[in-house]
């Protein structure tokens, strides 16, 4: 778990992938932190991407950096306490001036049963499941 993320903070910007009823929706991304030995990435419960996430939790999401990219899929599980939202937030001050851990619109999300493909064009493909 900890190679995806560091690819991901590598990367700097990841794109993550949900489903709006039957139209595929993708948008840039960039928190990916390990917290409670889980990848957890943070988004505002006001948001679209938010509410298709909870209507449908299986997301997928792709980077790439170097000739190499990621793929990562899996079920994202809302994490609502304050404690996550803090070390997420702590961890990515940049976030602050529009989220805080004790709003009601911050969320903090990890993957379950994640499963990750590192690929390039020159190496077999990596997998790796978290």
């Amino acid at each position: 778990m900890k190679e995806v993320q560091e690819f991901l903070k590598d990367c700097g910007v990841y794109y993550l992938a949900t489903l709006d009823s039957d139209q595929p929706r993708v948008r840039p991304f960039g928190t990916a932190e390990i917290i409670n030995d889980r990848l957890y990435i943070q988004t505002g419960k006001s948001k679209n991407v938010y509410k298709q996430i909870e209507t449908n939790n299986k997301v997928e999401l792709c980077a790439f950096k170097d000739g190499k990219w990621i793929r990562v899929s899996g079920k994202l599980i809302p994490d609502d306490t304050v404690e996550s939202k803090k070390e997420m937030l702590d961890k990515n001050p940049n976030l602050r001036s529009m989220y805080d851990e004790n709003d009601d619109n911050c969320i903090v999300l990890y993957f379950e049963s994640g499963l990750a493909t590192i690929s390039s064009f020159t190496e077999a493909p990596k997998v790796i499941e978290f």
